[in-house]
């Protein structure tokens, strides 16, 4: 029996080439993009069991702090385009003083509308990479920005 349409939207899982991402409501195009992730320190607390008459210490982890978010965004230098956005951005950056802003990660369906999307939050450049170059090449120049932020939320469109 042939899958309809529907089940395959809702039973398949979608593939990770059609993205868009939004910085500061502005869209670009990347090649790749990592480090969307939510994670906590574990904190491990120890106390003696010498009320109860048991051996060893009773030992409790719990979640501590939410960790920064470290994000990693690659595309091809584009004439134009590259410094304002990126360059700029970093080197606008003074001790203590920088511009930070949402970033969203929108996965696409086969239509180019949003089935999920991730916001990072307070976003700010950490590290700017230009191209690696190899006269024997004939590859696309591709940078790399890095990124450290507060928080990343996911919610279904």
């Amino acid at each position: 029996m042939a899958l309809t349409k529907e089940q395959i939207k809702t039973d398949y899982p979608l593939p990770i080439y059609n993205y868009r991402v939004d910085i500061d409501g502005i869209s670009f195009s990347f090649s790749e993009v990592s480090g969307l992730e939510l994670s906590f320190e574990t904190i491990t607390y120890k106390e003696s069991f010498a009320s109860s008459g048991k051996v060893g210490p009773n030992i409790m982890y719990m979640p501590g702090q939410i960790q920064p978010v470290n994000i990693s965004l690659k595309k091809g230098y584009v004439k134009g385009k590259s410094i304002p956005v990126f360059y700029e951005w970093i080197n606008g950056i003074e001790l203590n003083r920088v511009d930070k802003k949402d970033i969203v990660v929108h996965l696409l369906d086969e239509a180019g509308s949003t089935v999920v999307s991730w916001k990072v939050i307070d976003a700010f450049p950490t590290k700017l990479s230009a191209p690696s170059f190899d006269a024997s090449s004939n590859e696309v120049a591709i940078e790399s920005m890095e990124l450290m932020a507060f928080r990343v939320t996911m919610e279904e469109a």
